[in-house]
């Protein structure tokens, strides 16, 4: 547990907590798998892409980076979770694919092949 010596303490505490909590509201999440494989497949780019395309269009959504989703073979991999659907894992996700995702998944609400079947429970 933090200890609070100071105000100041407890601002970041607070500031911390605030920011949990908008990661929370988002709409649209996307996790990237940044673990060894992932970042040498180019998982960095890869969210890097994400973070400034949704950002350009002004989609309210969060980026972070989680470690291994245990998908080295289709790195790198996404979660993207949107509100009221399960969250769906993305492979082989280059810049030119997720601008797709965002264009057609995201933004047209369309369905799109390329999903690895869902063999987990996500823990929020």
């Amino acid at each position: 547990m933090m200890k609070i010596d100071s105000v100041k303490d407890l601002k970041n505490l607070r500031d911390k907590l605030k920011s949990a909590e908008n990661l929370k509201k988002a709409t649209v999440m996307v996790k990237v798998s940044m673990s060894t494989c992932g970042i040498a497949s180019g998982a960095r780019e890869t969210m890097d892409y994400f973070i400034n395309e949704l950002d350009n269009k002004a989609i309210d959504a969060s980026v972070i980076k989680t470690g291994c989703m245990g998908y080295c073979y289709a790195e790198p991999t996404i979660e993207l979770s949107k509100p009221g659907k399960e969250p769906v894992i993305f492979g082989y996700v280059d810049t030119k694919r997720a601008q797709e995702i965002i264009d057609k998944y995201i933004v047209a609400d369309e369905e799109l092949v390329g999903i690895i079947p869902l063999n987990f429970e996500t823990v929020n």
